[in-house]
């Protein structure tokens, strides 16, 4: 089973998540290193639509993923999940090409349709609903993947057009960095991980649930004829609390079809937390 963490960049100093990246990047069972895409805190100070009410620092996530890059020489790098409402997909597909070369090959590129009222509101970013958000998704899916993978791009979109469109140069890896889709709707999120994702990622919830979203991505990979097996299966899990009752739960989504854990951290960033996780995860890798 492949193992991954995420910090979520809020509430903490530069230095801190540093230290705790380059301890993850020195413990051999973490594979990967994942962001969030967000401007404002999602947790602590009481939650209102997913955000926190408190006002606090956060860290850009591309912008971090990029400084990473030249601080953490092996763990692979992450958005997840990277909003599509934030930046045109044209831009994205460029900045995903030069974190790829600059990385070594390392970048994995998290998309998800978007849903941050508050961050949406206070920037003048305009928050459609939630078919015109996956709509975006899907054409930004499409987008993303032919700039990277085509010498030439057209498209002509609702929402997007782009005229012999390039991007240059490729990343290293072909036939580009893999793509995950994020979320847990059945018939839009599962549908569009169906046809680009790489991976797959259930942010959280119960193994029942993912046996069943198993199920409907199966019948949606049926329908365009993809082998399911190609879609990486992995489940994000808050691992701040005891690691030996997180190793057993992720024995248990293990059980239900995941293959990759994303253990998420919250501030203040301890590095030692790293190292007790992953003693106990030490049966599952691999």
């Amino acid at each position: 089973m492949r193992v991954s963490f995420q910090t979520r960049p809020q509430d903490s100093d530069w230095p801190s998540l540093v230290d705790f990246w380059k301890e993850g990047d020195r413990i051999e069972i973490y594979d990967a290193a994942w962001t969030f895409d967000h401007f404002y805190p999602t947790v602590g100070g009481g939650r209102v639509g997913g955000m926190s009410t408190k006002p606090g620092p956060v860290f850009e996530g591309w912008m971090m993923l990029g400084c990473m890059s030249g601080i953490v020489h092996r763990l692979r790098l992450g958005m997840l999940v990277s909003c599509a409402t934030y930046r045109h997909p044209a831009v994205l597909a460029n900045m995903a090409a030069t974190l790829d070369i600059a990385s070594d090959g390392r970048l994995e590129i998290g998309l998800g349709a978007g849903w941050a009222e508050a961050e949406h509101l206070a920037y003048g970013i305009p928050l459609s609903s939630w078919k015109e958000r996956f709509d975006r998704l899907e054409e930004t899916c499409a987008i993303v993947d032919s700039l990277l993978t085509n010498e030439t791009t057209t498209f002509d979109g609702t929402y997007y057009r782009l005229r012999d469109a390039r991007c240059d140069p490729k990343p290293i890896q072909r036939p580009r960095p893999p793509i995950l889709i994020g979320g847990t709707g059945e018939k839009r999120t599962l549908k569009i991980a169906a046809r680009w994702a790489d991976q797959w990622n259930l942010p959280g919830g119960d193994p029942d649930v993912l046996r069943q979203r198993l199920e409907v991505l199966g019948e949606h990979c049926a329908a365009i004829g993809r082998d399911p097996a190609e879609i990486e299966v992995s489940v994000k899990l808050v691992a701040d609390g005891d690691p030996g009752e997180f190793a057993e739960l992720t024995a248990r989504y293990r059980d239900a079809g995941a293959q990759h854990v994303i253990a998420q951290f919250i501030a203040p960033f301890q590095p030692a937390k790293l190292g007790a996780l992953a003693e106990r995860l030490q049966g599952l890798a691999g």
